[in-house]
């Protein structure tokens, strides 16, 4: 076995039709095309979403809703989750790096404190949304908040 005898495994290359080489070929003619229309010219592509003349599904359907452009998105972080943090890594000083670390909101995101779950932990929180339950058992147990 050397470089001059190296051929693919069989069938594992197949040779292109060549279309449009005369009637002896097999597929001269129309080329494989068929008669007539659009889709034997050069040339044609179709619409995206064109459903032969029938009405597209896109415009069968009704438009509703809209995006709200100015919409800021909150990650919301409950107090059992902060119970749990204080609990297991011994942490009094919860700010959107600890919960990054954690694996509880990304490096960009915006930090919600929502007010599901018991806290018996005294943290202190640096947070930039507070909900009225949260504020309130977080200060129930001795802890402080700071709104960013």
């Amino acid at each position: 076995m050397d470089l001059s005898n190296l051929k693919p495994a069989d069938g594992s290359v197949k040779s292109n039709k060549r279309i449009g080489r005369g009637q002896g070929s097999g597929r001269g003619g129309t080329s494989t095309r068929g008669h007539k229309g659009a889709k034997s010219r050069s040339g044609y592509s179709s619409k995206a979403g064109f459903e032969g003349g029938q009405m597209p599904l896109a415009r069968r359907l009704p438009k509703f809703g809209f995006k709200n452009i100015n919409r800021v998105e909150y990650v919301g972080i409950n107090l059992d989750k902060l119970q749990q943090l204080a609990e297991s890594k011994g942490i009094t000083v919860i700010d959107p790096a600890v919960l990054v670390e954690n694996g509880l909101a990304s490096r960009r995101d915006l930090v919600k404190i929502l007010g599901r779950g018991e806290l018996s932990a005294k943290i202190e929180v640096t947070a930039h949304k507070f909900s009225a339950t949260a504020i309130k058992a977080i200060e129930a147990g001795g802890g402080t908040i700071n709104t960013l």
